[in-house]
């Protein structure tokens, strides 16, 4: 059994790291409620860009951004994850979702990765990474960044390299609830757009004629709304799918943060009480012998 003075020095180490992952979990507080606020404005505008992505679908169905490569067979996955530990599920979840995804299609797979956890997996397995962006995929989502990732994909899709991309990443509901999903980005066909609709609503989504809008006025030409307009709103998208993947990592981190704080609190609740009954002990003892040394003084 330990002694007092083991307990008081494994309570004072318990409570200093109940102070660093309080911390932790401040900062995590901070940069959650920024992501959470930019993925709740931007909300509607999604919702929009994927009415009108579905609404031009239907005379643009022949687009390169609109029609899957039936030449290849090879698919681009772009994995999104946290360039740090310490986020409770937020990597487990996304690595799950990849490999149930797997498990049905595992044939001539490419990945680009964002963040460190995915990429170093990916590396210790012998799979082929064609780009890694890691490295600049910091907390605060700069546009260009965001800007230069989606055009990356979209000139591989354009390219007729691959005939479609997944991505995977988690989806931002609440601080306390984060999903994991995995949904065809590119091309923009109706399911795909039907899926993204489904994530952000929380429910299943079918879109139909009757949600159809069909007097849009095409200025200057459709071959100049192509090329500028749609890259533009799938930039856009992207954007969207970083801010909620952060939203979600820094959620996930504030709760494991005060998870940890709470069991080292308990924990040094607990080790307090032992100690206080270990140092009672000692001094009974003490007493004890002080007091039988008198007795025999006496005699």
């Amino acid at each position: 059994m330990a002694t007092w003075k083991e307990i008081k020095r494994r309570i004072k180490s318990i409570k200093n790291t109940s102070k660093i992952t309080k911390a932790m979990e401040l900062i995590s507080t901070v940069k959650m409620k920024k992501a959470q606020d930019l993925a709740l404005e931007k909300k509607e505008y999604i919702k929009w860009i994927l009415e009108v992505l579905m609404n031009l679908n239907w005379s643009l169905s022949d687009s390169k951004y609109f029609k899957k490569n039936s030449n290849s067979s090879k698919t681009l996955w772009l994995i999104i994850t946290s360039n740090k530990w310490l986020c409770w599920g937020y990597n487990v979840n996304v690595m799950k979702k990849v490999n149930e995804y797997m498990k049905s299609n595992w044939n001539n797979i490419d990945f680009v990765t964002l963040g460190k956890r995915w990429s170093q997996f990916i590396t210790r397995t012998w799979n082929k990474i064609v780009a890694d962006f890691s490295g600049s995929f910091t907390d605060n989502i700069d546009l260009r960044f965001s800007k230069s990732v989606s055009r990356y994909i979209l000139e591989k899709l354009t390219s007729w390299e691959y005939w479609n991309i997944v991505i995977f990443y988690n989806y931002y509901v609440n601080t306390i609830r984060q999903i994991s999903v995995s949904r065809d980005f590119l091309p923009l066909t109706d399911s795909s757009i039907e899926n993204y609709f489904s994530i952000i609503l929380w429910k299943e989504y079918k879109y139909t004629n009757d949600d159809m809008i069909l007097n849009y006025t095409i200025e200057p030409t459709i071959d100049e709304l192509i090329e500028e307009v749609i890259p533009m709103l799938i930039d856009s998208m992207f954007y969207d799918i970083l801010i909620q993947s952060k939203a979600s990592e820094h959620s996930s981190r504030m709760v494991a943060m005060k998870n940890a704080k709470d069991n080292a609190n308990k924990y040094a609740s607990k080790l307090t009480l032992q100690y206080n009954k270990a140092r009672q002990a000692a001094i009974t003892k003490e007493v004890s012998e002080i007091v039988s040394w008198v007795e025999s003084m006496k005699d």
